[in-house]
């Protein structure tokens, strides 16, 4: 008769083909923690099929082929041992039932989840990813997540989001912007994708910066903590040494510049106020900005506007209209 290792492992396997069914219910959920907390053995268990089933990875096909001439091998030696049969129909029966349950559910585990996220004007939004990694979005920004067995591919449209990637070796995290691949496998980072001009600043880890297949030409760029990347929609790029957190202070509502110009500021400020602020002097908006902006409203960031540069706003149709002193 089967051991009690051996029909665990049944069941395990059982589970473990009945949780990649597309009609999972949460009655299915709550069958499942039951059985984990019945026996000692039983999460240990699910966790050995589980590795098995990662294991067929690339060879199911060959692993396959090897169970079923092993079982034709084993059935005609049993042929010749009177009493042994039913051992091998019940202990190697259910090996192979495992190795086909595995091989079964690959299919199904090959097609990725997508979710899509995105943020209006003034809304920030932290999500907890499926791998445990943490986005943080900024406003008006789009981002697409696609997560497989191979793979985490995210696509981040026009926007910025910061990075907080869970390390897992085997499925490489790639962030797709404008052309370019950012990629790592566990790190803190920003990426900003503005009008087809992408930034990567690195707070923490390491991150690899490429043009994606589809584009041609193109330098890879292999970034540290403190490093930045500026690559323009014209494809020059830029490496310079910075203070990571500077970047990253937008999620606590305050903007840091080091001599950006003034219509890139009005742009930042423009995704978080309903009220728009218009430069229309081409030399004005060209004026490059130092300084810190803090986001409380905008009222007083067009007061902090003018303390730091010699300007004045008077109001507009849209908001607000920035002029020379």
């Amino acid at each position: 008769m089967a051991t009690r290792n051996e029909e665990v492992m049944a069941q395990a396997s059982a589970w473990l083909a009945r949780l990649q069914r597309d009609e999972v219910s949460e009655a299915d959920g709550l069958a499942f923690d039951a059985w984990l907390a019945a026996a000692p053995d039983h999460p240990e268990a699910y966790r050995a099929a589980l590795a098995a089933w990662q294991a067929f990875d690339g060879c199911e096909a060959a692993v396959l082929d090897e169970l079923a001439a092993e079982a034709t091998r084993e059935t005609r030696r049993a042929a010749r041992r009177p009493g042994a049969s039913r051992r091998w129909l019940i202990g190697g029966g259910m090996a192979i039932a495992a190795g086909l349950t595995a091989v079964a559910v690959l299919p199904t585990l090959d097609a990725p989840t997508v979710q899509t996220y995105a943020t209006g004007k003034g809304q920030h939004e932290r999500i907890t990813l499926a791998d445990g990694s943490v986005v943080d979005l900024n406003a008006e920004s789009q981002l697409t997540v696609r997560f497989g067995r191979r793979a985490r591919e995210v696509e981040l449209g026009d926007g910025q989001a910061v990075f907080d990637v869970a390390h897992d070796a085997k499925r490489p995290f790639t962030i797709e912007a404008s052309g370019r691949a950012v990629r790592v496998l566990g790190t803190q980072f920003d990426v900003r994708n503005r009008a087809g001009d992408v930034t990567v600043t690195v707070a923490r880890g390491r991150v690899q910066v490429r043009p994606v297949a589809s584009v041609q030409g193109g330098q890879a760029f292999v970034l540290t903590p403190g490093q930045r990347l500026a690559i323009r929609r014209t494809g020059a790029a830029e490496l310079s040494d910075v203070d990571p957190q500077e970047t990253l202070n937008w999620r606590s509502g305050r903007l840091v510049y080091r001599g950006e110009p003034l219509a890139e500021v009005v742009a930042d400020l423009n995704r978080e106020f309903v009220e728009q602020i218009e430069v229309t002097d081409p030399t004005l908006a060209r004026m490059p900005v130092t300084g810190v902006i803090v986001l409380d409203d905008q009222a007083s960031v067009a007061a902090r506007l003018s303390l730091m540069l010699p300007v004045r706003s008077v109001p507009s149709e849209r908001g607000l209209l920035l002029l020379r002193k």
